[in-house]
């Protein structure tokens, strides 16, 4: 479903008017149409379909390379995502690790990412984000068990309230067999390896940490 950017627009200038400010100022004038571009990019998910993405499967036993059998979890790391919360329209960003167990189909990997893309394009809570991507992967392929962990940094958290910008929030869900604490301890070292480094890189580029 297209965002209404006419609407948005018309709603930020009442914003601006609401918080005393002069919306036909220089520096504001072009603002509620830039915001109306922001959110149809933002909440291009809102309505499409998630599990789209895997409609494409590929047979492990009859697909091109049969002798490839995966004997354990399937384990895509560190998928960047953002997305607005639904409580305060304020951004949240970081991380989302997937593992599932391959039945018999398997999807490209790009695939994943795309499943990501779709469901954080909405107004989301971190909660109902991993939940969402953990059952529309469960429910496309026929795994044996799916494990989604989300790492995110909330500007709810780091710009007010509180204010604690080093402040990170971790999600886990689960279903199928990596709902079991052992089975999935496994998939969560892995995960879990070389993420001092990467933060310490990303400190470095950035300049420190924050949302």
């Amino acid at each position: 479903m297209a965002v209404d950017r006419e609407r948005v627009a018309a709603a930020v200038r009442e914003i601006l008017a609401a918080i005393g400010e002069d919306p036909d100022r220089p520096g504001l004038k072009a603002t509620p149409q830039r915001v109306a571009d922001a959110y149809a990019e933002f909440f291009a998910g809102v309505g499409e379909d998630a599990a789209a993405p895997l409609a494409h499967t590929i047979s492990v036993s009859r697909g091109p390379a049969p002798d490839t059998l995966p004997s354990g979890a399937v384990v895509l790391r560190d998928i960047r995502f953002r997305a607005v919360c639904e409580h305060h329209l304020l951004p949240f960003a970081g991380r989302a690790h997937i593992a599932y167990l391959p039945g018999e189909q398997v999807v490209g990997l790009g695939a994943l990412p795309k499943v990501v893309d779709v469901l954080s394009a909405r107004p989301q809570v971190q909660e109902r984000l991993g939940e969402q991507i953990a059952d529309t992967i469960a429910g496309a392929l026929d795994a044996r068990g799916v494990l989604v962990v989300l790492s995110a940094h909330h500007e709810c958290v780091t710009m007010r309230g509180g204010r604690q910008p080093d402040a990170a929030t971790v999600t886990i869900a689960a279903r199928g067999e990596l709902a079991e604490p052992a089975a999935r301890a496994e998939i969560m070292l892995l995960i879990s390896v070389g993420d001092g480094a990467e933060s310490a890189a990303d400190d470095s580029r950035d300049g420190g940490t924050g949302g």
